[in-house]
């Protein structure tokens, strides 16, 4: 059976994911699914840096407001939305290409990951029991089943703080221990290619996108979002809108969440890059030397060298 080509485009926030996928796209014939947690949902548009109709420049983009906020996504979800989309695309006589930053999203797809068959009644069972604690009282819990994980998941997030009481309640092991491979899937003939540069250069283009979003309107997008009753919901925990609560709130001023909003974001895009350089085989471009043409060239000569008659 003939490997599926696939390219991958990852790297941290705020790099130019977005740009140079749409030029690798219009090279290669490709169509985009997007590798990004929050971009899933409706609504939440500015805070993620959504890709607007016009930068698609005619390019199909997939796995894109396909949620409402007060709804769930999952890498699992990810893993089988992605893997019927790419199917699909090379059917059609496309090339698929996922994009974003998301890097367990991914990893899902590109690996021969597993996941963990569940018993679905009694997680929501499990998931009932502990719905009554606030997250202090929630962090404490965790602290005492899963300290492993207690180290890795922020009080705040309660969402994934309850996954790992219910997944250490029904598995008597600790969610960190789910069963990862460094084997790429023998379906896809798979190309990595990263994007990074100078930290100095990168968290500037953060702070700078941050203060974009503000002119934006981000604090009426995530007024919006309030209004519809979707404060406690595990999207309204992502970077880009917890930060802006406060504010709504009155509890900071708008300088002060612009800043946290920043520092998160700069913080964000570290543990992206330990993440992919820890998990993931990858091609790195410096995109603050080579231009857009450039890399593209360079994608595209290995594409072709890769794929061969796949290529069009």
């Amino acid at each position: 059976m003939n490997k599926i080509p696939l390219i991958v485009i990852v790297g941290p926030t705020a790099v130019g994911k977005t740009a140079l996928s749409i030029e690798v796209a219009k090279a290669v014939n490709g169509e985009i699914i997007s590798g990004d947690a929050i971009q899933v949902y409706r609504g939440m548009d500015i805070g993620s840096a959504k890709i607007t109709e016009e930068e698609m420049d005619g390019i199909p983009h997939h796995l894109i407001d396909i949620k409402n906020p007060d709804e769930t996504y999952s890498a699992a979800e990810f893993k089988t939305h992605a893997e019927y989309l790419i199917e699909d695309i090379y059917n059609r006589g496309k090339i698929p290409m996922i994009v974003g930053g998301t890097g367990l999203y991914i990893q899902s797809v590109l690996y021969e990951y597993e996941f963990v068959e569940e018993d679905k009644n009694k997680k929501a069972k499990l998931m009932d029991q502990y719905e009554q604690y606030d997250k202090d009282a929630l962090y404490e819990i965790l602290l005492n089943k899963d300290p492993l994980a207690a180290e890795q998941i922020h009080k705040n997030n309660r969402q994934r703080v309850l996954r790992a009481i219910t997944y250490f309640d029904m598995h008597e092991k600790s969610i960190t221990n789910q069963k990862k491979s460094q084997t790429l899937s023998s379906k896809y003939d798979t190309l990595i290619i990263g994007l990074n540069m100078p930290r100095p250069k990168l968290y500037d283009r953060i702070n700078h996108r941050v203060l974009l979003m503000i002119e934006q309107g981000i604090v009426q997008e995530v007024s919006t979002l309030l209004s519809k009753g979707y404060r406690e919901k595990q999207s309204m925990t992502a970077i880009g809108y917890k930060e802006i609560i406060p504010y709504i709130d009155g509890e900071v001023s708008l300088n002060q969440a612009v800043e946290s909003l920043q520092q998160n974001s700069r913080n964000f895009a570290k543990r992206q890059l330990t993440w992919f350089n820890n998990q993931m085989a990858i091609e790195w471009f410096d995109t603050s030397e080579l231009t857009i043409g450039a890399i593209v060239e360079q994608i595209t000569t290995n594409i072709k060298g890769n794929y061969n008659d796949e290529y069009s």
